[in-house]
């Protein structure tokens, strides 16, 4: 299943409900956090009870939309994990926040198009949606792992 990535306005997105259960994880803007929050974000998982390819999955995610927030984007960043439905079926939403993009003259140079530059293709691959929300907080990417057709606990 290919998601198609989506750019939308504060709201446009449905939000997981107010029973929803959420992981929020600050992530420092540092060398080896995002290795340090995909083990946490694996244990938390893992307490949820997603099933272990879709951890996977969501690992994976999880590196892509971090590590363009550590390299693209000023801090602060923040993760959010969401136990949410998309078209019936259980799906993790992830979310990751960021201050915007970094701006030109910063002393960035321009990431190498060699190393750079899958990381929305593997997103959408292995999302069932996903996008982009700017609004008050900062520039939001999501996107939305299946978790199988029944997933425990999920809102």
């Amino acid at each position: 299943m290919t998601a198609q990535l989506s750019t939308v306005g504060p709201g446009a997105v449905d939000r997981p409900g107010p029973d929803a259960v959420d992981h929020v994880c600050p992530v420092p803007h540092a060398p080896g956090a995002v290795s340090a929050v995909r083990r946490r974000v694996r244990d938390v998982l893992g307490e949820w009870g997603l099933p272990s390819d879709a951890v996977m999955d969501a690992l994976v995610v999880v590196s892509e939309l971090l590590t363009n927030a550590l390299v693209h984007a000023l801090p602060p960043a923040t993760l959010r994990l969401s136990r949410v439905r998309v078209d019936g079926r259980g799906a993790l939403r992830v979310e990751v926040t960021d201050a915007g993009p970094v701006l030109a003259g910063d002393g960035w140079g321009a990431p190498d198009p060699d190393e750079h530059g899958r990381g929305t293709d593997i997103v959408t691959a292995l999302a069932a949606r996903c996008g982009v929300r700017v609004g008050a907080e900062g520039i939001t990417r999501w996107a939305d792992v299946p978790a199988g057709p029944v997933w425990p606990r999920c809102s």
